[in-house]
């Protein structure tokens, strides 16, 4: 089976990639249309040149791609996808042959988190306007919602939450995924050297968050914004 898993930035998204790449049968993707996104908006993202020059930036290609054969003839793929890249002409529509999840957090930590590595947060950055949009456009598919898990979920309860990610997803639970290997992979991204250092030292989930995040005053527009979207969301949350 195929996962794709639609997310936005700083959102445990890639730890939580780790954990589905520590099951013995699953093969993980990272991002696949970044690079197509970088290439199509001009977004000025840390290491723009390297990661257009390292992937597959034509849209329908990625898409095929994805729809292809699992690698390694893994039983399961999992995809981690970010859904403020999806801006071409492929969305969730071209990937009907996956099995949908959607990972949330709270807007205020993911502007906290993402604020400290850019010069500018934007609402379209967090991703959570088309997260409901694909969300809303999936439930309709299969006539009832599909998963919803949130960060902060995880972290104080990672196995209890992605033992029941794992059962509405249809796949067996494994408990290798409440731990792995530190270190970079050969399936990150190139975008890896600059996003992925507190990752690279981790060898599980961390702690549950403490205190309320800090939100720059610029950027109190933005949470605005997104409140909504994640309250919306956080209702259907596993």
């Amino acid at each position: 089976m195929r996962i794709a898993m639609w997310s936005g930035p700083r959102n445990l998204s890639t730890a939580l990639m780790r954990s589905f790449g520590a099951r013995g049968d699953t093969y993980v993707s990272d991002e696949p249309f970044y690079g197509a996104y970088l290439r199509a908006t001009g977004d000025d993202q840390p290491m723009k040149d390297a990661v257009i020059g390292s992937m597959d930036c034509d849209w329908a290609s990625v898409a095929r791609t994805m729809s292809g054969p699992n690698p390694q003839q893994a039983a399961i793929w999992y995809q981690k996808h970010m859904t403020h890249h999806m801006a071409g002409p492929v969305g969730i529509a071209e990937l009907s042959g996956h099995a949908h999840a959607f990972l949330i957090r709270d807007p205020a930590r993911v502007i906290a988190s993402y604020a400290a590595k850019r010069v500018t947060v934007r609402a379209d950055h967090l991703g959570l306007a088309r997260q409901c949009d694909y969300f809303d456009s999936e439930a309709d598919r299969l006539g009832h919602a599909p998963p919803v898990v949130d960060a902060a979920d995880i972290l104080r309860d990672p196995a209890g939450v992605l033992g029941r990610l794992c059962a509405a997803l249809g796949i067996g639970w494994d408990p290798a995924m409440l731990g792995w290997a530190p270190g970079r992979r050969a399936t990150d991204g190139v975008w890896a050297a600059h996003w992925y250092g507190a990752v690279e030292k981790s060898t599980g989930f961390g702690a549950p968050e403490a205190a309320a995040a800090a939100v720059p005053d610029e950027a109190l527009p933005v949470l605005d914004a997104c409140r909504p979207h994640y309250a919306y969301l956080a209702t259907f949350r596993l």
